[in-house]
């Protein structure tokens, strides 16, 4: 009998949930991007959510919510109803970086219902054009001949430019000294003027200097070389460091629990969006690359992520109080 009565409440709500996702959305939906205006995720949360207006028959209403690099914003999201009504505007830092340098008040595997990854984020490995090296291969020869000498920069310490440099230190077991800022903006200013001789950095954060021939680019981070950059070699191929891959990754993400018909409806929306070309172009121009998958495929994402960013910080042993 207790069987019988805890499958037809299941039964019952699994009922309910399809009804309500019937009738969803039925009122505008909040988009918490834990950034600033401007910043990549925000630009790309933008641009997908104004497509999807048109598909859901609801408004997206972006609301920043900026700091402690991305963990207020993430936070803010993950304290919400699971209604389908909040959404939020995940990336790299809040959720696979900052949960393995810091205490932060939210678990990123329990504590949000993935919905679709959106774009992946290559960097690009450059050094001041009076550095004497001219490719990857010849810049490790230069830091291994002369360990301590050279200095590289970072956008702040546990930040994604930080440990893809320290996993490029390690790989190549080469030795230099970091430099953190806050923010990328003086990162690459440093190594522009020299008082830096390499970085690793986001494409729109740098391609205006490598243009004007500031900056000298040897390769980019991610496995594949970047559609944005399609003539840099990656830092696996051009370094023989096959094992390397770091890249950072934009997605939509909501509080835990949310019905799964609701995300599964998103989570299809958004990847019809991301196959508009001129979404891909505007993409491309922020050196982001395309992607979008569904909600299963989302969540081993992050796992796999969070995994790898987690052993960059133990092996870099970094830690933030």
């Amino acid at each position: 009998m207790k069987t019988s009565i805890r499958l037809l409440a299941i039964f019952a709500l699994a009922g309910a949930s399809a009804a309500y996702a019937q009738g969803y959305p039925n009122h505008p939906i909040k988009v918490v991007v834990p950034w600033p205006p401007g910043q990549a995720t925000d630009l790309a949360a933008r641009m997908v959510s104004e497509r999807l207006v048109p598909m859901l028959g609801q408004p997206l209403v972006v609301d920043n919510r900026p700091g402690a690099g991305g963990v207020i914003g993430a936070e803010a999201a993950s304290r919400t109803q699971p209604d389908g009504y909040t959404l939020l505007a995940g990336s790299s830092g809040p959720i696979s970086i900052s949960p393995n340098v810091q205490k932060v008040p939210y678990d990123p595997m329990k504590d949000f219902s993935p919905i679709s990854l959106i774009a992946i984020n290559p960097f690009v490995l450059v050094v001041n054009p009076s550095i004497p090296a001219n490719n990857v291969k010849e810049l490790i020869a230069l830091l291994k001949a002369n360990p301590g000498k050279y200095s590289f920069s970072s956008s702040g310490s546990g930040a994604t430019s930080h440990l893809m440099s320290a996993l490029f230190n390690s790989m190549a077991l080469v030795t230099a000294t970091h430099v953190p800022y806050k923010g990328s903006s003086q990162s690459v200013t440093d190594v522009v003027n020299g008082q830096v001789a390499y970085t690793i950095e986001t494409v729109p954060a740098i391609l205006s200097f490598v243009k004007s021939g500031r900056l000298r680019a040897l390769a980019v981070t991610s496995a594949r070389r970047s559609t944005a950059m399609p003539e840099l070699p990656t830092i696996a191929e051009a370094g023989d460091l096959p094992a390397y891959d770091m890249f950072g990754w934009i997605g939509f993400m909501a509080p835990a629990g949310m019905p799964r018909e609701i995300s599964d409806r998103l989570s299809a929306d958004i990847r019809k969006v991301l196959q508009d070309p001129a979404i891909k172009q505007h993409f491309l121009a922020l050196g982001l690359e395309p992607a979008g998958n569904a909600p299963d495929e989302f969540a081993e994402f992050i796992k796999t992520q969070n995994a790898r960013y987690g052993s960059v910080v133990k092996q870099a042993n970094v830690r933030l109080d």
